[in-house]
């Protein structure tokens, strides 16, 4: 009996340790889809990445509603999964009220930087630096000196993407004007390509010949409609140069697929704390690929990488909105 007791005490420590080892991460996405074509399927592309490399599963879960957040956050701490990641600012409030009851449970959090949470990795990014490069771009590439910008759902983390782009804008060219727009003040504006579009045309009759888009999936409305009516656009988060070759002139690379996959590889041993990921950790940038090679010369090339190694040698500075909660060079 006693080593029946001892070998059936073995096998379970075994299962509970196999069991332990196997938990599976978990991936919320947030409003606007999976494929998104930029910010959510920037975390997709790498969660799939681990997937692939690993021959890990882990699970998923697309939001529809608000009041998903906290109930999917706990469905899944319930099951087991480690580490939770979940992906965008709105995930604040649900994780700072569920995190705290399962403290033996890792949880990632994109686009966050500001709550408490001994067992929370938050994620957040230098957009305004990258945003400066691409507005560098724009500024080089238009004909008009008219650019715009269209940006989602109206927070501080959008205008800090358009404050930094403005700036990089205005940095070539002085006398430009900036056009900007939002597409919306609740979650619906991640995912409205149609104001996107019509945001677009908006701003092209008043003159712009580039605009960046810095909306989610309302994005590809952005990028669609700039295709059609001959002039440039600017994708974000993923490299969405191929959705029009030779027609989107970058895009504002936001590496949350790597932010993603160094979660998933990590697992349950995932580092806590803050990071903010910027153009020294190679967090952002911009993309440069076959699809729109022919619209960047070597000497814009060339100015925007001596920019990007001046920001990143401390010897340029691009504000950020957040500081003052404006922007030198842009009303919004």
């Amino acid at each position: 009996m006693t080593l029946m007791k001892s070998l059936m005490g073995a096998a379970a420590a075994i299962a509970l340790s196999t069991g332990a080892a196997l938990a599976e991460p978990a991936l919320i996405f947030d409003l606007g889809g999976k494929f998104d074509k930029s910010f959510n399927e920037a975390a997709f592309n790498g969660a799939q990445r681990w997937a692939d490399e690993t021959g890990g599963s882990f699970r998923e879960i697309e939001l529809q509603s608000e009041a998903q957040r906290e109930q999917a956050l706990r469905r899944f701490a319930e099951a087991g999964a480690n580490p939770i990641i979940t992906m965008g600012f709105a995930m604040a409030d649900p994780l700072s009220s569920v995190a705290p009851d399962y403290p033996d449970t890792k949880f990632v959090v994109v686009d966050v930087t500001w709550i408490e949470g001994d067992n929370i990795r938050q994620i957040g990014f230098a957009e305004h630096e990258g945003s400066y490069l691409v507005g560098m771009l724009a500024a080089m590439a238009s004909k008009s000196g008219t650019v715009g910008f269209v940006g989602g759902m109206d927070v501080p983390l959008i205008r800090h993407f358009g404050c930094g782009y403005a700036q990089g804008v205005k940095a070539v060219n002085p006398d430009a004007k900036i056009i900007a727009n939002m597409t919306g003040t609740t979650p619906a504006a991640w995912n409205d390509p149609v104001k996107g579009s019509e945001l677009t045309k908006a701003q092209i009759s008043q003159g712009a010949d580039v605009v960046y888009a810095a909306a989610g999936g309302t994005g590809v409305g952005v990028l669609q409609t700039a295709a059609d009516e001959g002039i440039l656009s600017i994708g974000v988060d993923s490299n969405q140069n191929h959705l029009h070759p030779g027609k989107v002139l970058t895009s504002m690379l936001k590496r949350v697929d790597v932010a993603v996959y160094d979660a998933m590889k990590a697992g349950g041993d995932v580092e806590t704390g803050v990071f903010v990921l910027g153009l020294a950790e190679d967090g952002v940038g911009y993309a440069l690929d076959d699809n729109n090679a022919a619209l960047i010369s070597p000497e814009m090339k060339a100015a925007v990488d001596a920019a990007r190694e001046q920001i990143i040698a401390g010897d340029l500075k691009v504000t950020s909105y957040y500081e003052n909660d404006s922007c030198p060079v842009l009303d919004f």
